[in-house]
């Protein structure tokens, strides 16, 4: 019986195996990361806002100049069939468009390449982990490493080019931080690896609207917190105004909401997670249950 413990991978129509998915080593996708990609939570066997994600990755793509051949129904039935196969109940579940390799040799032509869709589910990850995130995480906001200017590389394109966020990782890790937080060359805040940012004072949430990726977790909690009756802005964040903030708060679609609790050499919130950030985080797992959000997996039957 083959083992799918690990995760399942969809290559060229096949489900194999996470360990036995392979990409040639000239793809554009690996050699120049030219890849546009998105991630879907499966909860409880089903995924959240599937059509959300899809649409997404589908503006992506075409933003990228790249057309694999998929449809947003093909690419969803794949990844049903994928997640199935693989029985995860809770997982991490990709979807990638790669550049391809040149269909004439040596070309340097990005109109040259074969595009191509690939997909993979592992069991869900935590950007971090559940308890840190119950009692709040420690963020690094970064002074000396900053974001990818949105000039260079489209951040509404969810991509794979993290020089920034992996040196800015570095940067945290020594410091005795979980994670990071990069500003822009302006010194406003954009995003971390993985994650939005919220900041509030008083009843009031703002959130970076340039320079980030407008995550659908994002979106999630811009509509909770408008529900809770928030005022919500999508504006420039400076880093003083995040610093001041009452509460600060992270979304992800590796765990929801994760409050902060110490930023820098601050300690936010009396150095725990705030009440609106606990209340939003909570909601956020009421919501991945909701059938109104819900895409319920058939999984296969035990052989």
């Amino acid at each position: 019986m083959t083992d799918f413990s690990k995760g399942a991978a969809w290559m060229r129509g096949d489900i194999v195996p996470i360990e036995q998915a392979t990409i040639g080593v000239t793809d554009w996708g690996v050699t120049h990361s030219d890849v546009t990609y998105d991630v879907v939570p499966v909860w409880n066997g089903g995924f959240f806002r599937l059509s959300d994600y899809l649409e997404r990755f589908m503006a992506s793509m075409a933003a990228a100049r790249m057309d694999t051949g998929m449809t947003p129904a093909t690419i969803k039935a794949a990844l049903h069939d994928m997640v199935a196969r693989a029985g995860l109940r809770h997982a991490y579940v990709a979807m990638v468009a790669a550049r391809g390799t040149p269909v004439i040799p040596g070309s340097r032509d990005p109109r040259d390449c074969a595009n191509h869709f690939y997909a993979w589910c592992v069991p869900y990850i935590h950007v971090v982990r559940p308890e840190q995130a119950d009692d709040g995480v420690a963020v690094r906001l970064s002074d000396t490493t900053h974001r990818i200017p949105p000039t260079s590389v489209d951040p509404l394109i969810k991509n794979y080019h993290w020089g920034d966020f992996t040196a800015g990782l570095f940067e945290a890790k020594d410091a005795g931080f979980e994670t990071v937080l990069l500003p822009d060359h302006t010194g406003h805040v954009t995003e971390g690896p993985g994650f939005n940012v919220f900041a509030l004072t008083g009843n009031r949430i703002v959130t970076p609207r340039d320079g980030v990726l407008h995550g659908i977790t994002r979106k999630t909690v811009i509509e909770m917190a408008r529900a809770e009756g928030h005022d919500v802005s999508e504006e420039p964040l400076s880093a003083t105004a995040l610093l001041k903030a009452d509460e600060v708060f992270l979304s992800t679609s590796g765990g929801g909401v994760i409050p902060v609790a110490r930023l820098n050499d601050r300690h936010v919130s009396n150095g725990a997670a705030g009440p609106v950030a606990r209340k939003l985080r909570a909601r956020y797992f009421e919501l991945l249950d909701d059938p109104a959000y819900r895409t319920d997996i058939r999984f296969e039957a035990p052989s």
